[in-house]
């Protein structure tokens, strides 16, 4: 079929007529490589934009990213730009290209944005959003736009293939169950885009690449839309497969005899995530994980006390140095705000991933308050050197490098937190006599025995 000048394949009608007639107006679709997801979306959103004027989003999990995945790029089949393609000319009013910004010539707005930067976007209102790669984007994004696009009775749609069980899969899950969602999953298999011939050279490409194992792994994920395994260079993949397998990602209450104790990566706002643990009778409990929306530390600290936190504060070594504009360093303020700051030692970046390893082994997670920690965890991965074919030891620049870098910190300190549990006092030993002349003790006889022993050793008898 054809549409706005623009061509439907067969495969991705139930999700175009869904989405261009808003029968549903939340749109998940989970399709495979080269199925097509950012055209469909960029020629709907064209025709939403004429048939209601508005401020309409396109979100890429980086900003930066979007620049070169939308607003620069070439469709490879016509050689044009995909949004020149998408929006022409004579539909334009303004251009802004260092923000990525059309204006039409009906006042309808579309811009590209980052969810590594979705608190930028306050105030804002939207009629209308695209998440883009929507597995690898920060969660949080959508649960701060979703008030703007309820207020505007707008729309979102969510388009990605899987990388790993995260929250693209939960998402999914939970539209599948809905009435008010559009669902559907797209494989190679079921689409026939690609032939079997190209498929299997994928495979052999992949697996050259990342060897056989992980290779196999990341062309399931890409071509056949499956959420199983780890993330392909997660740091951290098999030790959260681990905890949920062995059911440590639960239901995880907050012991109120203990202090609840924080580790923070100390960045700005979203990137300072904030992870909260008890450790009980040797027991590494995270009981929650608080990210910041505002740039103040004075904010942050209120919100943990609001929530009773009131442990220790572990944070980067760091710490001292003062902040642009500011005479005080942070540790001052926390200070100030009778928070209890402990600075950790300085290591190496592979020492910390070792720790945080080993304290996910370790650790049960509530699964409700550290739902988005979580997702960072399983997140956290390697860059991918396309010149070596190989990973590197520094983590992706994304919204989970931070998540992961907190985490890191926690490796390093919570054992800090280990107390002894302390015996109880030794009963004195009692002797009562009866009207019969029998006596009777509080111990036993073996325990009345060792402690004569143990009065003659001590009398050097």
């Amino acid at each position: 079929m054809t549409e706005y000048n623009f061509s439907v394949r067969w495969y991705q009608q139930p999700f175009h007529k869904a989405f261009a007639t808003l029968s549903k107006k939340r749109l998940i679709e989970i399709a495979h490589r080269r199925w097509g997801k950012d055209e469909i979306c960029l020629n709907v959103t064209r025709k939403h934009a004429f048939d209601r004027p508005g401020s309409y989003w396109h979100c890429l999990p980086e900003y930066a990213q979007g620049r070169k995945a939308i607003w620069t790029a070439v469709n490879a089949q016509t050689g044009k730009k995909r949004i020149d393609e998408a929006f022409p000319d004579e539909i334009r009013e303004r251009v802004n290209n260092q923000e990525m910004f059309i204006e039409f010539k009906n006042g309808s707005t579309w811009q590209v944005i980052g969810s590594d930067r979705y608190d930028s976007t306050v105030g804002a209102g939207t009629a209308g959003i695209v998440y883009s790669e929507w597995a690898l984007a920060n969660p949080s994004a959508w649960g701060y736009h979703r008030p703007m696009v309820e207020e505007n009775n707008g729309w979102a749609a969510f388009i990605t293939t899987p990388r790993g069980n995260n929250h693209a899969k939960r998402m999914y899950d939970m539209a599948m169950e809905s009435p008010h969602w559009f669902a559907e999953i797209s494989t190679a298999e079921d689409t026939g885009a690609l032939t079997t011939e190209a498929l299997a050279e994928s495979l052999l490409e992949y697996q050259s690449l990342y060897g056989i194992d992980f290779g196999l792994a990341h062309f399931e994920q890409e071509y056949l839309c499956s959420f199983a395994g780890a993330m392909v260079g997660a740091y951290f993949g098999a030790e959260m497969s681990k905890a949920e397998r062995e059911g440590r990602i639960t239901d995880v209450p907050i012991d109120e005899k203990y202090p609840v104790n924080t580790v923070w990566d100390l960045g700005k706002a979203v990137n300072n995530p904030i992870w909260c643990f008890q450790v009980i009778n040797g027991e590494l409990r995270i009981v929650d994980f608080y990210q910041p929306e505002s740039e103040d530390l004075d904010d942050w600290c209120r919100e943990l006390d609001a929530r009773g936190y009131h442990g220790n504060d572990y944070v980067p070594h760091d710490i001292l140095r003062t902040e642009w504009g500011q005479s005080k360093t942070r540790i001052e303020r926390l200070r100030e705000n009778k928070r209890k700051p402990k600075r950790i030692p300085m290591v190496s970046v592979a020492d910390g991933q070792q720790a945080g390893r080993m304290a996910i082994n370790a650790a049960r997670f509530d699964a409700v308050k550290c739902e988005t920690g979580i997702d960072g965890l399983k997140n956290y991965r390697r860059e991918w050197d396309d010149g070596m074919k190989t990973f590197r030891e520094n983590p992706v620049k994304d919204w989970s490098e931070h998540t992961g870098s907190a985490w890191r910190y926690l490796g390093l300190c919570w054992r800090d937190e280990v107390t002894t549990v302390k015996k109880p006092d030794k009963k004195p030993i009692e002797y009562t006599a009866s009207p019969s002349g029998l006596l009777t003790s509080n111990v036993s006889i073996d325990e009345a025995i060792k402690d004569m022993i143990a009065r003659k050793r001590r009398k050097g008898l």
